[in-house]
């Protein structure tokens, strides 16, 4: 799952430590192995171990396997992963009201939240992260999601700052050409993702 997924299951605002988790399941993204994770401070080691939980049950999970396999025979290779994190966070993002538990909170005012939160802390984040938040809150990649083209623009962007993926640009019509099929993949799993990690590195 991409930034998007990651931050909403980051657990509800009232846990104690809600704030550390958020921070450390957004810097997850460029920690790496123990003593990485050892370098945080245990309640933001709690969402460090939350954001890999999320991402190992999402690659292993047999819908998910379904969407990239898909992808894969669009022409999108081993970055069929890829798009399927990034295409995810896009229909979460599309209908986010009805995937957030807060209902009355739409995706603009939570994506603000988050934007506040993390800038606020951005000097425990991983200084690769720290420039990257900037562009993030400055263009809001998190609301932008919901349309085709921040779906695109995502896309685009990954294909030009990693190296040989450049056929990630091609990675948004790909997905967008078959919608409705990962859009029922992603009904099916989302459900399952909030119950196979709740609960985890948040108690």
């Amino acid at each position: 799952m991409n930034f998007l997924a990651h931050l909403l299951l980051s657990g509800p605002p009232a846990h104690p430590h809600y704030q550390d988790i958020v921070v450390g399941n957004f810097a997850a993204e460029a920690v790496r192995g123990r003593a990485g994770l050892l370098a945080y401070p245990e309640a933001v080691q709690r969402g460090i171990i939350l954001h890999r939980a999320i991402d190992t049950f999402t690659d292993a999970h047999p819908i998910v396997r379904r969407t990239t396999a898909r992808l894969r025979a669009a022409g999108l290779g081993k970055w069929a992963g890829v798009v399927s994190d990034v295409g995810f966070d896009h229909l979460l993002a599309r209908n986010f009201t009805e995937f957030h538990d807060d209902a009355a909170e739409p995706l603009a005012a939570f994506s603000q939240r988050m934007y506040t939160l993390l800038h606020a802390r951005r000097e425990e984040l991983p200084e690769r992260l720290q420039h990257m938040l900037h562009y993030m809150r400055r263009d809001d990649w998190l609301t932008g999601y919901a349309q085709p083209e921040g779906l695109r623009r995502a896309l685009l962007g990954l294909s030009r700052r990693v190296p040989s993926a450049e056929v990630l640009a091609t990675g948004a019509e790909a997905f967008l050409a078959e919608l409705p099929a990962y859009e029922a993949d992603f009904r099916a799993f989302w459900p399952e993702l909030r119950a196979g990690v709740a609960g985890r590195s948040v108690g």
